[in-house]
């Protein structure tokens, strides 16, 4: 929706420059819905990742990380503030925590396997 409404909305509204921001925005909140959809489905599915903490704090990264990075860029494009710009690599940052994290959840579920 968030990308249709840019295509569509916004294309006459703002700058090419801020439509790339708000494209930018929608793909990242878009690539972030279907990894948590995936791993939320892999952890229902598993009763070992279910009863980890460290797959709450992926989706608990990811969540937040979406919110701020894409958050800060919708606002930044509707509102015209680039100083909202300086909070969106604070959601980079989460969502970076999140793959990590989830790297070293795989890690650790494939070497507990192998004993």
């Amino acid at each position: 929706m968030a990308g249709a409404f840019g295509a569509h909305g916004l294309a006459d509204q703002v700058t090419p420059a801020r439509l790339e921001i708000w494209r930018t925005a929608s793909s990242y909140q878009l690539l972030h819905a279907l990894a948590l959809l995936s791993f939320g489905l892999a952890v229902a599915a598993s009763s070992k990742l279910s009863a980890s903490g460290l797959a709450m704090w992926i989706c608990r990264s990811w969540l937040l990380g979406v919110l701020i990075f894409s958050g800060s860029l919708y606002a930044l494009v509707i509102l015209d503030l680039p100083v909202l710009g300086a909070v969106t690599p604070v959601g980079g940052t989460l969502l970076i925590v999140g793959w990590a994290l989830l790297f070293w959840l795989v890690i650790r579920h494939m070497n507990a396997g192998l004993d």
